[in-house]
């Protein structure tokens, strides 16, 4: 019997929650919304600036109720559709006329917090999009648009059936593929600051897979201290980011 998809879409309802999360996702024209759910504090500024929006009001306790253990929710919880992802063919095009760009693809990192916190550091950093292969991945959450601030409304992201694939797609497409591997000869600071590059970033545990690793063009690492094994997922993201956004 073949292993159920944990991360395959459930019929419960997505909720974001936290200020930043929801108000970036209401300022989104392409959210869908159903109903918001605040505590009497932050109503009557959301029925200002949101007069024909369905709201809610109800008290922390209650909003606790609404959302899984230990959830930050600063007196906000807002029921919505989750976003409709792009496609990899969608992302070449749009990026076709470019003669630089930067893409994060991201091999079995199955954290939601932790791809939140990517999701920033690609909106912060001017990446054009995020890349995940779809049966290794979480679907959009609450978890991980709180982690996000916001920046989920603004960053596409791409889910694949097959990352190997879609690695080939790219470089058909104009791209160079970096593979981030703590133990690569080469570091990151070598690479051509220009063209199109995708960065592929693997799991904490286990890296990369060999048959993606064997579709990079090239595999690098950090320039991080012998005394550390390796970073989190998020950090080295940010940091390869901001390198190549320098």
């Amino acid at each position: 019997m073949s292993k159920p998809n944990t991360f395959a879409p459930t019929k419960a309802p997505l909720i974001l929650y936290g200020r930043h999360a929801v108000l970036a996702a209401l300022h989104n024209p392409a959210r869908q919304i159903q109903k918001l759910v605040v505590t009497a504090e932050n109503a009557a500024t959301i029925r200002c600036d949101f007069p024909n929006l369905p709201v809610v009001v109800a008290d922390k306790k209650e909003i606790e109720r609404l959302l899984p253990p230990d959830s930050v929710h600063q007196g906000f919880a807002l029921f919505c559709k989750p976003l409709a992802n792009m496609s990899l063919e969608e992302l070449c095009e749009s990026l076709k006329n470019q003669t630089q760009a930067t893409v994060l693809v991201l091999d079995q990192v199955t954290d939601p917090q932790n791809i939140g916190a990517i999701i920033r550091s690609c909106a912060a950093f001017g990446a054009a999009a995020l890349v995940v292969q779809d049966k290794n991945a979480p679907v959009e959450s609450g978890a991980m648009a709180k982690a996000a601030a916001g920046t989920l409304e603004l960053m596409p992201i791409v889910r694949v059936t097959n990352l190997s694939r879609a690695l080939e797609i790219l470089k058909k497409n104009g791209f160079w593929i970096a593979g981030m591997d703590g133990y690569a000869k080469a570091g990151l600071e070598s690479l051509d600051k220009n063209g199109k590059w995708a960065f592929v970033m693997g799991s904490e545990g286990s890296g990369m897979r060999r048959l993606v690793e064997e579709n990079c063009d090239v595999t690098v690492r950090l320039p991080i201290s012998e005394k550390v094994e390796s970073l989190n997922v998020s950090t080295a993201a940010a940091i390869v980011l901001y390198e190549r956004r320098k």
